[in-house]
């Protein structure tokens, strides 16, 4: 390739390089229509209009309609955005190192904490009324299956090293999603009690669960001791307490591990 006077390789030429610079052109002009609506959103609330919008995008409405279809295609856009927002905080609290406990409540408190903050954005993507026709994907349902496959993911790789079927994974995790989510449906509307309250009671619920579960299968773990990530764990073997049966604790006194 040559190189002009400057240096510098020239410009692409041809259709195929004015095509590449219309498109990410493009692509950004509707990166910031879109964050023009979650500003929007937050000024005006879930039934803001186009009107409004436009206004705080500094543009026409026309012009708007330039980068989307129509309103369900600037809704999808957003929606993708407020899964962005929501991922960027659950994933690293999901994945973080820590005592048990505090690896639950990191994570339900990174999920109510970005509804907190964004309430109104929240309500725009559930409520779906904004869209001017049906659309094919649902933000607030694809949320909840990523956050779900992570967490299956997690918990799976924990069981399996501590030698206990990982087939409830899957299932726990979903059931968890759901309860969180619903939970927080609940207290975004009636705000009957802080945040902070709502994150320790569903951390203790969640906490219990889990640990149920795990004495059903012979083991008992500290939740205020780190278990270090998957990789640090080593290979574990249930040793049941003497005249324990397959509930632990209950019949004799708590199971314990040993290396």
């Amino acid at each position: 390739m040559s190189v002009g006077r400057s240096g510098r390789e020239p410009e692409p030429r041809g259709p195929d390089g004015r095509r590449e610079r219309w498109r990410a052109h493009r692509e950004a002009r509707r990166a910031e229509f879109v964050e023009a609506t979650v500003r929007a959103v937050a000024r005006h609330g879930p039934d803001v209009g186009m009107d409004e919008i436009a206004a705080e995008a500094g543009v026409s409405k026309p012009v708007l309609y330039r980068h989307f279809t129509d309103k369900a295609d600037l809704y999808v856009a957003v929606g993708r955005r407020a899964t962005e927002l929501l991922m960027s905080r659950v994933v690293p609290a999901l994945t973080g190192c820590g005592t048990p406990y505090e690896w639950i409540r990191r994570s339900v408190d990174a999920y109510l904490g970005t509804i907190d903050d964004y309430p109104d954005l929240y309500r725009f993507v559930v409520r779906r009324s904004f869209a001017d026709r049906p659309v094919s994907e649902d933000p607030v349902a694809e949320d909840k299956t990523m956050i779900a496959a992570q967490l299956a993911a997690l918990l799976g790789d924990h069981l399996r090293a501590f030698g206990v079927d990982s087939g409830g994974a899957e299932p726990w995790a979903h059931a968890i999603v759901g309860m969180v989510h619903s939970a927080g449906d609940w207290w975004l509307e009636r705000r009957s009690m802080s945040r902070q309250s709502l994150t320790d009671y569903l951390t203790r619920l969640i906490w219990h669960a889990l640990d149920g579960a795990l004495r059903e299968s012979g083991i008992t773990i500290d939740p205020h001791q780190p278990l270090g990530t998957v990789g640090e764990l080593r290979p574990v073997r249930v040793i049941p307490a003497r005249g324990s049966g397959r509930g632990g604790d209950r019949a004799g006194g708590p199971h314990r591990l040993a290396e």
